[in-house]
């Protein structure tokens, strides 16, 4: 698991009006980062040019420097259009320090309108680091993003570049040549082009995709790790979804991918929703930071330059195949609960509320019969992964007129995904309540604790409601702390995770607010709906949440997050889920790749996470509560 963080003083560079050749735009930038401090190459768009382009601004390639990494200043020019080839723009620098001197790559725009044929790559050259005094046309052919290796690879100068950028499909290539020199050598490109197919690295899935260069490739102690721009559904006609993706190439052999992740980064602030090309989030360049960081430039909305930046020791741990289970490891012999015989258990057991109480974790499970009525059932497990004991009954039934079934006979009702918390001597659930007819509710009951531990469940209080009349608001849980005296319940609202202060849990007391916790994040794994999984446990510095996240592709898939002591505000959240379905018990059942949780607890250094799998069966599954704790601090 890993944390993506946006630097907080974004954007770092922003248009100067002052300055005419950057009035419109500073974008999708390129590090290099030396013992004074870091130089930012960027693009730089000017008001349209009457004599050269009167209806699309004039791109040049601009510098800045900054001790810091944060505050840039000494602005300045160092590329404009010179050579019939780049005469109507330089675009998108890429800078590398090889053996010595300074590559900036760019794309040259030889015509005006854009076509095609004059979209080129263009390099040019600061044999001192600073003043490019020569500069060459590099592809005869169409192609982007151009992005030299900082040192050689068994021998060769190697590069990787966006080949047929405007006619598609596009690729992201590897090429390889006995000499930097080579890479502006027309014999040496019309020979590899005449199979430019077989240098392409396998990192596009859908040919209605696109996919350009990002970042220069950084060396790790794994392998050559490269952050690539990814376009969902660019060539189908659908609203496009642009993200950052990261790849783990080979070490001695790039055109080998060891890993990939998928969407990292999409645009979500301000700065990157809304801007001259509105929701854009473009890599350009990727730097070494401080404390085991890597840096990720990125131009956003066509418009400023950012910075995020990443662990990389997660990220890499992230990217290694071996990693594919994700942060948990499952439990020997899971699933713990299958549906057993017949009676109120015959369909499915999944979704299982956990409290640790008296040396036991109590797990308060869905049940669901033949009919697709829902109940609730209850197993111990003193270890927190084997079943000692489990009763033969229901513990909590179907008792409220909006909990009772009144669609089809064999339609779902009941109390659905229960969750449990313990706040003073009351256990306190909440669930989905559905009569089958109208829209799923949230319902709260409680019990007293020892109440509960002699098995007296007879004593739980009537239930009720605690979402609004109509609204389809499911997934409740409680904060299992007061803050200042309220209840915090989270619930959620359409596809997002809301909270409410509530001052006491009574008939009649419903939410009424949506504090906003967490949303979807449109192109990544939770970009369709996310919602609570289990409740936040208390951890130093806050809460940790875990989360479910569905694609839009329909896999229910869990990541973490960090709130702060109130609850209330997220401190950091994964770039990539934590666990997803692989087994087949989790891909196969009632609804396929599904994992869903509603309950864990912390033993020591040990988080254990109870969760459906499939809709069918409950699993178990363990991970190290520092390793996370780590990733998200």
């Amino acid at each position: 698991m890993f944390v993506v963080r946006r630097e907080p003083h974004n954007p770092v560079l922003a248009p100067r009006r002052e300055h005419p050749w950057e009035a419109l735009a500073t974008f999708n930038p390129s590090a290099v980062r030396g013992k004074d401090g870091w130089r930012l190459y960027y693009r730089a768009l000017s008001n349209p040019a009457a004599l050269v382009s009167p209806y699309a601004g004039q791109s040049t390639i601009g510098e800045a420097f900054s001790e810091d990494g944060i505050h840039f200043h000494s602005r300045r020019q160092v590329l404009m259009p010179e050579e019939p080839w780049d005469a109507f723009g330089c675009e998108d620098p890429r800078a590398t320090v090889f053996e010595g001197t300074t590559y900036l790559s760019y794309t040259a725009l030889g015509s005006y309108p854009f076509t095609k044929d004059t979209i080129r790559v263009g390099i040019a050259v600061a044999r001192d680091g600073k003043h490019f005094a020569e500069r060459h046309l590099a592809t005869p052919f169409n192609a982007k993003a151009f992005a030299l290796f900082p040192e050689r690879v068994g021998g060769k100068a190697a590069a990787l570049l966006t080949v047929h950028t405007d006619e598609p499909p596009a690729q992201i290539c590897l090429a390889l040549a006995d000499r930097v020199e080579d890479f502006w050598s027309p014999s040496f490109w019309e020979a590899w082009y005449a199979d430019w197919g077989s240098h392409a690295l396998p990192l596009k899935r859908s040919d209605s995709d696109h996919l350009e260069v990002g970042s220069a490739p950084v060396l790790t102690e794994r392998g050559w790790l490269v952050f690539y721009s990814y376009i969902e559904d660019y060539f189908r006609g659908q609203e496009r979804v642009f993200s950052v993706e990261a790849a783990l190439l080979d070490r001695a052999d790039p055109s080998k991918v060891i890993g990939r992740t998928e969407s990292i980064l999409v645009p979500e602030d301000i700065y990157e929703r809304y801007g001259i090309a509105p929701d854009i989030v473009f890599p350009a360049g990727a730097t070494e930071g401080d404390g085991g960081r890597i840096d990720l430039w990125y131009g956003a909305a066509d418009t400023v330059c950012a910075k995020a930046s990443v662990r990389l020791p997660d990220l890499l741990r992230a990217l290694e195949p071996e990693h594919s289970a994700r942060t948990f490891a499952r439990a020997e012999g899971n699933p713990i609960l299958a549906p057993q015989g017949a009676g109120f258990e015959e369909r499915a057991v999944f979704n299982a509320g956990a409290v640790d109480i008296g040396g036991a974790v109590h797990l308060l499970y869905r049940a669901m019969d033949a009919a697709s009525t829902s109940t609730i059932g209850l197993a111990l497990s003193k270890d927190g992964t084997h079943i000692d004991e489990r009763l033969p009954g229901p513990v909590y039934r179907p008792r409220a007129d909006f909990e009772m079934k009144k669609g089809s006979p064999t339609g779902n009702s009941g109390c659905e995904d229960p969750r449990a918390v313990v706040i003073g001597d009351r256990l306190f659930m909440t669930y989905t309540a559905y009569d089958g007819a109208n829209v799923p509710a949230g319902a709260v009951s409680s019990i007293g604790v020892e109440d509960f531990r002699a098995r007296r469940f007879d004593a739980w209080s009537e239930p009720f409601l605690l979402t609004p009349a109509g609204v389809d608001d499911k997934d409740l849980a409680l904060l299992p702390q007061k803050i200042n005296g309220n209840y915090l319940l989270y619930h959620r609202i359409n596809n997002q995770i809301c909270a409410d202060l509530v001052p006491d849990l009574a008939e009649g007391r419903r939410v009424s607010r949506c504090i906003e916790i967490l949303g979807p994040r449109k192109g990544m794994w939770d970009g369709a709906k996310v919602g609570v999984a289990a409740p936040p446990l208390k951890v130093p510095g806050g809460w940790l949440l875990i989360y479910h996240g569905i694609s839009r592709h329909g896999t229910y898939r869990l990541g973490a997050a960090l709130l702060d002591p109130s609850g209330i505000e997220a401190l950091a959240r994964t770039a990539d889920p934590v666990f997803e379905p692989l087994e087949p018990y989790e891909k196969t059942g009632a609804v396929a790749n599904v994992v869903f949780s509603c309950g864990a607890v912390i033993r020591g250094d040990t988080l254990f996470l109870y969760y459906g799998g499939a809709d069918k069966v409950l699993g178990a599954a363990t991970a190290s509560l520092p390793h996370i704790l780590t990733a998200l601090s």
